[in-house]
């Protein structure tokens, strides 16, 4: 008998706690940079094409539209075996910024580019963190 191997986690930095702790909060919260008048996305200390220090945090929907997507027939590692097929995408959010996530609770023959998703907070057994993962909206 095989021992199922845990999946890995992020581990948050002090640059990226206030998005994790959002998630905890079933929350979406991401950077805005007044000089760029852009949201920002992954977390970071200087804005994008600025470089300004004007960086701060703002809580926006967590409604998305579907860019991109894999439907992987194969485990993409040991951990993931028992999630074949594994759904991996990645959402626009309607305030701009692209993220690569999971896609759960569709069927793979559902997704189609462009579709309206709305968030999924999961809170993986054993981990101390909420992850963002995306499902279709209805």
């Amino acid at each position: 008998m095989t021992e199922s191997l845990a999946r890995p986690v992020p581990l948050p930095t002090p640059t990226s706690a206030p998005f994790w702790d959002g998630l905890r909060r079933h929350e979406v919260w991401v950077q805005f940079s007044p000089s760029s008048d852009a949201y920002v996305f992954y977390p970071r200390i200087l804005a994008p094409g600025t470089l300004a220090d004007d960086l701060y945090w703002r809580q926006i929907s967590g409604d998305a539209t579907l860019v991109s997507f894999a439907v992987a027939q194969r485990p993409v590692a040991p951990q993931f075996a028992d999630a074949v097929p594994h759904l991996i995408g990645v959402v626009q959010w309607t305030e701009g910024p692209r993220l690569a996530t999971e896609i759960v609770g569709v069927d793979p023959a559902r997704l189609r580019i462009g579709m309206a998703m709305t968030p999924v907070f999961t809170e993986p057994d054993g981990a101390d963190i909420t992850l963002l993962h995306y499902t279709a909206a209805e």
